[in-house]
């Protein structure tokens, strides 16, 4: 096999692993974001999260993981839409925020 076809295998497995982690990070924050909702008592529009922003940052304990930016809506009283975001490093929420209609609604978890 010339090395070119092992360097292609090599990046479109990469590129397979990135959209399956992707894919799993995002899982878990429309989850979280669903579940903050239900807490605040709020309505988790569209039933899902859109990325904003994804680069690299260090974890805890050093390692460079992606940090993603993804943001959703949420209505507190039915007629309107409000913006909330959720900040995942790795696989776990740093941050979840609700917009500041939404009084003590900004959650830092580590």
């Amino acid at each position: 096999m010339p090395s070119f076809e092992i360097i292609g295998a090599f990046v479109l497995g990469g590129l397979f692993w990135l959209w399956f982690e992707s894919t799993r990070v995002r899982e878990i924050a429309v989850a979280r974001a669903r579940s903050q909702c239900h807490v605040h008592e709020v309505q988790f529009l569209d039933d899902t999260v859109a990325l904003a922003t994804i680069k690299l940052a260090r974890d805890e304990d050093g390692h460079v993981a992606l940090r993603r930016t993804y943001t959703f809506e949420y209505s507190d009283t039915g007629n309107n839409r409000q913006p909330g975001n959720i900040v995942m490093l790795g696989r776990v929420v740093q941050f979840l925020n609700f917009s500041p209609q939404l009084a003590g609604a900004d959650i830092t978890l580590h």
